[in-house]
């Protein structure tokens, strides 16, 4: 019996090509495909500016830097995420302000937001994350923004394609981040990119990606080198003109397994009013997580507990000050593990994922 990985890029011919094209041109450092990936991107997305980078890490530091956001500012995020959605705001001297989450969303609510801007009335701007493929209300939350006069960060790394309320994840604060890791919706093999509402925002951006320069050796600000390379845009152009069928066979494949999981020890996902989730990954809870992770490898399905710590929890943060008790956030990190969903996925394997789920006891 072959084991059904987690995850697995959907790479073809068409990218192959491209990514020659690119090899054959002589031009693979970033240049004019990167330029063309980036119009695409922003396009599909929705926003006015994109600036293509080297990682979706990248791409958040890079919104908060060219938002002006830095030494003793507060940046409030989730407790519950990858760490580089609170490190960011490390890297640029800033604070991190942490959240509880919904607990069957795994989200930041508009509820959590105001909580926090009582406790924490200077925090400068939010980074709102979307968890696993599915939006936070950000109506809401940018009406929020609105009221206190802060900026709003998406971070949508997980998002490409997602919708609230019939419009795009990423199209709705001042910046928005996505990545382009191998196991994303869409890939680069690695990279990022960063929209921006303001050009003048945009093109501070741009200046940082390349050692802060317009022209050639002339340098007008500090800057650094995260710029996207010219392959991995060859890549990217092709993957985001996949991704709506990408999306479409995840939403087929996490509908399959709903309909066929029916184990009183599960709670299978859910999905929020108003939201389409892009299911980056299937995640459930499980009463007993640890036996079930073991079941799942005897049964040779793989599956990933992607935040067994909470971000304020790790050990790298030891010391700092923060908060580390988010009653929700401190069950639901107990509790959810991912089931493979990728678009490679066929029924056979699905009824397997099911089948292995429901004889679990």
């Amino acid at each position: 019996m072959a084991m059904i990985h987690i995850a697995r890029p959907g790479l073809g011919q068409e990218e192959k090509d491209a990514v020659l094209a690119v090899m054959d041109s002589g031009m693979i450092a970033s240049g004019a495909v990167v330029s063309d990936f980036e119009k695409a991107f922003s396009t599909y997305i929705g926003m006015p500016c994109a600036v293509a980078c080297s990682s979706g890490t990248t791409a958040l530091e890079l919104a908060l830097r060219a938002l002006g956001i830095g030494s003793g500012d507060k940046v409030l995020t989730t407790s519950y995420s990858f760490i580089a959605s609170a490190n960011c705001a490390v890297y640029v001297g800033a604070s991190p302000v942490f959240t509880d989450i919904d607990p069957t969303s795994f989200l930041m609510t508009p509820a959590h937001v105001r909580d926090a801007l009582e406790k924490h009335p200077d925090i400068k701007a939010i980074i709102a994350v979307h968890l696993f493929g599915q939006p936070c209300d950000m109506e809401a939350i940018m009406d929020i923004a609105k009221q206190r006069n802060l900026l709003v960060i998406e971070d949508c790394a997980q998002s490409h394609g997602a919708m609230f309320n019939g419009k795009k994840a990423g199209s709705f604060g001042d910046a928005a981040c996505f990545s382009f890791y191998p196991t994303k919706n869409m890939t680069t093999s690695e990279g990022g990119m960063v929209l921006f509402k303001d050009p003048e925002i945009s093109e501070k951006c741009r200046l940082l990606v390349s050692h802060g320069m317009k022209e050639r050796y002339h340098h007008e600000i500090i800057g650094y080198n995260y710029r996207m390379t010219n392959i991995a845009a060859a890549i990217g152009i092709e993957q985001l003109k996949k991704l709506l069928g990408y999306n479409k066979a995840r939403q087929r494949n996490a509908a399959r397994l709903n309909k066929y999981i029916a184990n009183p020890l599960i709670q299978t996902p859910m999905i929020s009013p108003g939201c389409e989730h892009v299911f980056h990954q299937y995640t459930i809870k499980a009463q007993d997580r640890p036996r079930l992770a073991e079941y799942l490898q005897s049964k040779e399905i793989g599956y990933g507990i992607f935040y067994p710590l909470t971000i304020p929890e790790q050990k790298c943060y030891a010391g700092m000050g923060f908060e580390t008790s988010f009653p929700c956030a401190d069950t639901v990190k107990e509790e959810a593990i991912s089931l493979p969903v990728h678009p490679a996925l066929t029924k056979e394997e699905l009824d397997r994922i099911a089948d292995a789920v429901n004889s679990f006891k």
